[in-house]
């Protein structure tokens, strides 16, 4: 039975997975099989999103990049692709941390939504609450997101927890019915 409603998966990006990387979510590897089982339970469903570098950063952007240059690439380049097969999920490409707004909201209507992805302390938590805030109903997927490191994952997991009932922490199993 599929679960109700849409997945995104945020950012699940080589950038991100690459232990070199400045932006490296160190468990990224671990989460992968629990996005693999929910992209196959929503099929094409899914919405898998990648953060790419704007061709020109702007306002607070601009010292951004001047921080972290090495990622002012084409959103062709290698660091940039996704690290698992999107099927037929389609994707979204978006040059801000956050990835509601109204391409997503023009693809998954009312939800409600299930999130995973990296980092959770970031792209994961910008996405999440701009949705909430919209009305539409999110379930975080604990063991289908990675943080920046681990204290970083479980301090937003439980500042996501003070959203209930907007917003729910989960865990994989509950998604594809499996209990707790």
């Amino acid at each position: 039975m599929r679960p109700e409603g849409w997945l995104v998966v945020v950012d699940l990006q080589q950038v991100f997975r690459d232990p070199d990387s400045p932006w490296t979510a160190p468990r990224f590897d671990e989460i992968r099989p629990n996005v693999r089982r929910l992209a196959a339970a929503f099929g094409d469903r899914a919405v898998f999103t990648r953060f790419v570098a704007p061709g020109e950063p702007r306002g607070a952007w601009a010292t951004y990049y001047a921080k972290y240059d090495f990622a002012l690439q084409p959103p062709d380049h290698p660091l940039f692709a996704l690290a698992e097969d999107p099927g037929c999920a389609r994707v979204l490409d978006a040059t801000t941390f956050g990835k509601w707004g109204p391409e997503l909201a023009g693809i998954v209507g009312e939800g409600p939504l299930t999130v995973a992805g990296v980092a959770t302390d970031c792209c994961v938590l910008s996405t999440v609450l701009p949705a909430a805030d919209a009305g539409v109903p999110v379930r975080v997927v604990a063991d289908a997101c990675a943080g920046a490191d681990d204290e970083a994952h479980e301090d937003t997991l439980r500042i996501l927890g003070c959203y209930s009932p907007l917003v729910e922490v989960v865990r994989t199993a509950e998604v594809l019915g499996g209990g707790a």
